[in-house]
């Protein structure tokens, strides 16, 4: 009898003992387990920590610029920006300037500005013909119009070439260099240089016709502006017309000497034609 009792307490412990040894397995695993959920938590907490500091940085930056902007706006504000019809806006500074120039204009050519944008070309007419001549010596030979800030210079031929001849007359030294310097002022500015005869027929034994005449008459403008006054080639374009563009009837001497002429198309952004307007 007393040996069956042994047996069933001794079987009752080992049977207690292996429940606890479970028990302290799955213990055990669930600590591995939460120490490993720890360390991934502390990495991403490591990690996102870091990702808030180059936010921090990135929007300190950003509040930086749009201080910036907003002090452009400002200034650009209180400088008063005016509103030019379909060409853009210009400054109050810029529009006192142009008052000075315009009061050095003649007053009948004044008189035919009816609007701001009229004002507006004029003033860098007047400007840009000053910069590229004696008004006193070639001012009839030398017209600027502008079109939409597209600037357009007819130089008369006799001040550039000898009748029938493509080769540049040393008399147009001073006018080409002063140009140079308007086109080399401003870095992205394009010219076209055209050259245009009258209605003559033309036949030598190095010229065709009066394309060929106007083509080599701008090829020799372009070439000079290059080599000569180190003009960028790559803003150049040099075109012949002929006589297909006269600006008045061929029939007379005087229409004739009008139509042989060399036009110099400057295409300036906004900002450089302004820029026009100021110079001088």
């Amino acid at each position: 009898m007393k040996k069956s009792i042994s047996l069933v307490l001794l079987s009752a412990v080992l049977a207690t003992s292996c429940v606890s040894k479970k028990k302290y397995l799955a213990l055990e695993s669930n600590l591995n387990d939460t120490k490993s959920e720890l360390t991934d938590t502390k990495s991403s907490l490591e990690k996102t920590t870091i990702e808030k500091e180059e936010l921090e940085s990135k929007y300190a930056k950003i509040e930086t610029r749009v201080a910036d902007y907003n002090a452009k706006i400002s200034s650009l504000t209180e400088d008063k920006m005016i509103k030019i019809d379909d060409v853009g806006v210009m400054t109050k500074g810029t529009k006192d300037k142009m008052s000075a120039v315009l009061a050095n204009v003649d007053p009948t050519e004044l008189a035919g500005a009816k609007t701001l944008k009229d004002s507006i070309n004029l003033a860098a007419s007047h400007n840009l013909k000053k910069s590229i001549s004696n008004l006193d010596e070639n001012g009839d030979d030398v017209t600027v119009d502008i079109d939409d800030t597209v600037v357009m210079i007819s130089v008369s031929d006799k001040l550039l070439f000898n009748s029938g001849s493509y080769r540049v007359s040393s008399k147009a030294n001073n006018l080409l260099q002063k140009l140079a310097e308007v086109i080399n002022s401003e870095p992205s500015m394009e010219v076209m240089i055209e050259g245009h005869t009258d209605a003559r027929t033309i036949n030598t034994a190095v010229l065709t016709d009066n394309w060929d005449l106007s083509v080599k008459r701008a090829t020799s403008i372009t070439r000079l502006l290059q080599n000569k006054y180190k003009v960028a080639p790559e803003k150049l374009i040099a075109s012949g017309r002929s006589s297909y563009k006269p600006l008045t009837s061929n029939d007379t001497k005087e229409g004739r000497a009008k139509n042989r002429r060399t036009r110099i198309v400057l295409i300036p952004n906004l900002g450089q034609f302004f820029s026009l307007i100021t110079s001088n």
